[in-house]
């Protein structure tokens, strides 16, 4: 079955894919093999993370840039990242994105994915889904997320471009800055830039971004007003994140990031697997019995984990 379905792929054969990102969701060890046979056919695709506090007007921007991209005769795929919805195909974002013009577009493909109960191994699944779209020839694969929790932050990480997402509401400033997004964002959007409060808000966020240590081969993040419901600054939010894929060439740093997330993914199997070893019946059992003993009758954890690992 394998080889029918990597032809499929290649052959951007959208039941393939749809196919081929159920084995990446449901762990199968035909997952793993899938996509050890398409590595090398991946590569070229561009990843752009949204990302930003909920209500921002994320899913209409990225509606605006599926369009701009398609203009440019781009293909483009989205993965619509939900980690509070229990069901994988229960991720309201994705729904919203797929109920738009792009449905009958054959070079759009829309996918949401949720935690189904392991927060863990979402980011890791979410870039496993790029690699699928990236070897079926999408040149833009766009990462969108709900809101801006850890697991969030851990799929746009994995992404060439980041672009945050902010409105005039978003106010509170100093919560602003304190959610991590600063030291992420490469492009900032000030979206419904048509509401009273954008332009406050876009001459702090300047302000804070020209305090930075302004580094020579350092990205100095830019700021673009966008009403995404009108399609306004949709032109020049483009421009930017062009123009930052360029900085990163030029400077080596996208070679840096390819590098950075093949070695968290060999890491992260050996990891996994030699987990899944360790805790045979045996290790599982040892420590099953220390946590029925009292606690102040227990060995300390160092003492146990020593025990465990000399074994």
């Amino acid at each position: 079955v394998l080889p029918e379905l990597i032809q499929g792929i290649r052959g951007q054969s959208r039941l393939s894919i749809s196919q081929a990102i159920s084995l990446i969701e449901n762990n199968s060890e035909e997952g793993a093999k899938l996509l050890s046979e398409i590595f090398n056919d991946t590569g070229n695709a561009y990843r752009i993370g949204i990302t930003g506090p909920p209500g921002a007007g994320k899913s209409s921007l990225t509606h605006k840039l599926i369009s701009a991209f398609r203009e440019k005769d781009k293909k483009v795929a989205v993965i619509a990242v939900d980690p509070t919805s229990p069901f994988s195909g229960g991720a309201v974002l994705g729904d919203r994105i797929r109920m738009t013009s792009h449905f009958s577009d054959p070079h759009v493909f829309v996918r949401s994915m949720a935690t189904r109960g392991s927060q863990g191994g979402l980011a890791l699944k979410t870039q496993e889904v790029g690699e699928i779209f990236d070897a079926a020839g999408y040149d833009i694969i766009i990462f969108e997320t709900v809101g801006v929790g850890q697991i969030e932050l851990d799929v746009i990480q994995a992404t060439d471009s980041v672009v945050v997402v902010l409105v005039p509401e978003s106010g509170d400033d100093v919560q602003m800055l304190k959610a991590g997004l600063m030291e992420i964002g490469n492009i900032f959007a000030i979206n419904k830039a048509d509401r009273p409060g954008a332009n406050k808000l876009t001459i702090t966020l300047k302000n804070f971004l020209s305090t930075l240590s302004y580094e020579e081969n350092k990205w100095l993040p830019e700021v673009v007003p966008t009403v995404a419901t009108e399609g306004s600054g949709i032109v020049e939010l483009i421009e930017f994140i062009e123009k930052h894929k360029s900085f990163n060439l030029t400077h080596g740093i996208q070679k840096a990031k390819i590098d950075d997330r093949y070695k968290k993914r060999v890491i992260r199997i050996i990891t996994d697997d030699l987990m899944d070893n360790f805790w045979t019946d045996n290790n599982g059992s040892e420590l099953e019995c220390e946590l029925e003993k009292k606690h102040n009758e227990r060995k300390s954890p160092y003492d146990l984990a020593k025990q465990l690992l000399v074994k």
